[in-house]
């Protein structure tokens, strides 16, 4: 069975109203359905579209999903992309028709999306300890035999808490071992000892069944290739010694599993590596801001920069905003800010100029800061702005700009809108 948004869920979000919620949309757009809205496959620049607006290249978007698909496929991983980037349940459907797993989430609300949409296979990147969550997940587990479920644990109090929520559940929730990604990195089991103690109580408990061990290698304090190769390989041999243990005796497919956005080509390099052990391996990356990419910190850090023959990733965003002043020749404004652009890893980049119907290379422009409402250009002669004009603008941190705006166009290199993605964060 697919593992997929279902149908009948997806086509209610055609369905939806179009009103002032949706930014950056026509006012003549106001009552009618997304879906109608697509249909008349208006243009981004010519048919009313008001400023700020983020915009979602169609061609790029596809681009990265083949990209990824092929990837995951030629190093034999299977791929639960991390979910919280987009919280988009269309993406999530392309996602999995290009061959994903399923999808990976960080909090409860994200698995509830995700489940509204009929999402049938989750991984959960944290240790769940809220008793409401749990009991939630285990009826979803109880009511749907073909829902998959996996989350972290790193702690063995966190392995009380939730077996004590999950008393006199049909299913055992599915767990993987997280391991630490070094001293002072974020969560997870520091040692390995450690790591055995969280998986002994794991045996002891009745709502729980240990199925595998996971961790984020973006997180190794001062990350390099051999640092990041190094956890990797402790996380590989955990898995090993888990084996030898019996820790995964009856499991039908062991989960073993990492993988952000940065560091995904020696993720596929240290899987290669792992052994065979008593049952299947379920190699599973989780790297999720590929969907769209950006133009500053992924830009830098694609695991593509390192080996190119491998393919390369594309930025799909594009911040459309508007000169609203030009004070001086050294400085302009533009009609986007904060609540508009993520800012939290990079300022926006200027790209391109568009004025009556032309564009052309954002040449001698650059953001050097953001009000709330408000990009701050610094210009220099060579810059050929003036009020009216629309700039585009590159980002960094596709996360971040997701979670600014619920209803995204989607066009096509000329400006042609084919289609609206609906996020819920």
């Amino acid at each position: 069975m697919v593992s997929g948004p279902g149908p009948e869920a997806l086509a209610r979000l055609a369905e939806e109203r179009v009103d002032h919620r949706f930014r950056g949309l026509p006012p003549e757009a106001e009552g009618l359905t997304v879906g109608e809205l697509a249909a008349r496959r208006l243009n981004l620049f010519t048919d009313g579209f008001t400023t700020p607006v983020l915009a979602l290249s169609a061609e790029r978007l596809e681009h990265n999903l083949k990209v990824m698909e092929r990837y995951a496929a030629r190093h034999g991983l299977a791929f639960a992309p991390h979910g919280k980037t987009s919280m988009a349940p269309q993406l999530f459907q392309r996602q999995i028709e290009h061959g994903a797993w399923g999808i990976t989430l960080a909090v409860p609300h994200q698995v509830r999306v995700a489940r509204a949409f009929g999402v049938r296979r989750v991984f959960l990147a944290n240790e769940l300890v809220d008793p409401a969550a749990l009991r939630w997940i285990s009826a979803q587990l109880d009511a749907d035999e073909d829902f998959r479920f996996i989350c972290y644990v790193d702690s063995v109090r966190g392995v009380e808490l939730m077996d004590a929520a999950l008393s006199g559940a049909g299913r055992p929730v599915d767990v993987v071992v997280e391991l630490a990604a070094g001293e002072g990195a974020r969560t997870g089991v520091r040692t390995e000892a450690e790591c055995g103690a969280v998986a002994d109580a794991v045996a002891g408990a009745r709502g729980l069944r240990l199925v595998g061990v996971a961790g984020y290698e973006g997180e190794v304090p001062k990350a390099d290739p051999e640092r990041v190769a190094a956890w990797l390989r402790r996380l590989v041999a955990l898995a090993v010694e888990f084996d030898k243990a019996g820790r995964f005796a009856g499991l039908d497919e062991i989960v073993v599993s990492a993988g952000g956005s940065a560091w995904f080509d020696a993720v596929a390099d240290a899987f290669a590596a792992i052994p065979g052990l008593s049952a299947p391996v379920l190699k599973l990356l989780r790297s999720g801001a590929y969907v769209s990419h950006d133009d500053g910190h992924y830009r830098r850090l694609t695991p593509f920069n390192r080996v190119p023959e491998e393919g390369a990733l594309e930025p799909a965003f594009r911040l459309w905003a508007q000169v609203v002043s030009r004070p001086t020749a050294e400085q302009a404004f533009l009609n986007a800010g904060k609540r508009d652009a993520a800012y939290d890893l990079d300022l926006p980049f200027a790209q391109v100029v568009r004025r009556d119907g032309a564009e052309r290379p954002a040449e001698g422009i650059t953001v050097t800061a953001l009000s709330d409402q408000h990009a701050w250009l610094r210009t220099t002669a060579e810059a050929d702005l003036r009020v009216g004009d629309w700039v585009g603008l590159g980002l960094s941190h596709p996360c971040t700009s997701f979670d600014k705006w619920v209803l995204i166009p989607v066009a096509e290199a000329d400006g042609t809108v084919t289609d609206y993605i609906r996020t819920f964060f």
